[in-house]
């Protein structure tokens, strides 16, 4: 009888140690991860704290403005051309400033018709939805392409220079698409705002 207790308390001994060593596992893995989104979130608090008022400043002027003199830029930012130099590398370097483009009048080049296309695919696999996007990619019509929840799966902002060129592409090109379903067009009729400009503080958070 004495054996068997003792065997008894010695598998109770050994099924314990086990389970302290799982959950010490766990809570190992379980602080690696807090650990780790920790580490990406400070890194993204930390880089948003990288921009003081004058780099905010100098992007809203390059926003508004990106063929502004770096003599006027430093004039208004109160910096000398070194400085200034020192502040554009820094932000072009960490991702800021992502290019350095120039926006062209669509209208006046009598692109009239600006719409938004609401693609629905037929079918979600792999090969199709990359099929499709690598054809939208090489439409320079198609301005912008988001993939969406919702009713439909991608939204495409599309220029025309008439409805006859708006209705070729739609019925030639992106319907014609391998995988589309169905594709509803909206024209717009006034455009209220159109910017580029990304706002460079949380003023509503």
């Amino acid at each position: 009888m004495k054996k068997k207790l003792s065997g008894v308390k010695l598998t109770d001994k050994l099924t314990t140690n086990e389970q302290n060593t799982n959950e010490q596992d766990t809570n190992k893995q379980n602080t690696s991860k807090q650990n780790t989104n920790k580490q990406n979130t400070n890194k993204q608090v930390g880089q948003s704290q990288q921009l003081d008022e004058r780099d905010q400043l100098l992007l809203q002027l390059l926003q508004e403005n990106s063929r502004m003199s770096n003599a006027e830029l430093a004039r208004q930012l109160k910096l000398t051309a070194p400085g200034l130099q020192k502040r554009l590398k820094k932000l072009e370097d960490n991702g800021f400033i992502d290019r350095y483009v120039t926006l062209v009048n669509r209208e006046a080049l009598g692109l009239d018709l600006l719409c938004f296309a609401q693609v629905t695919l037929a079918h979600h696999q792999p090969e199709c939805v990359g099929q499709f996007c690598e054809q939208v990619q090489g439409l320079p019509e198609v301005l912008e392409c988001h993939h969406l929840t919702g009713e439909f799966d991608y939204l495409l902002k599309v220029v025309a220079f008439d409805r006859q060129c708006l209705e070729q592409l739609m019925s030639e090109t992106i319907t014609q698409i391998p995988g589309v379903d169905r594709v509803k067009t909206n024209i717009v009729l006034t455009e209220v705002k159109a910017s580029t400009s990304l706002p460079l503080t949380n003023q509503h958070c």
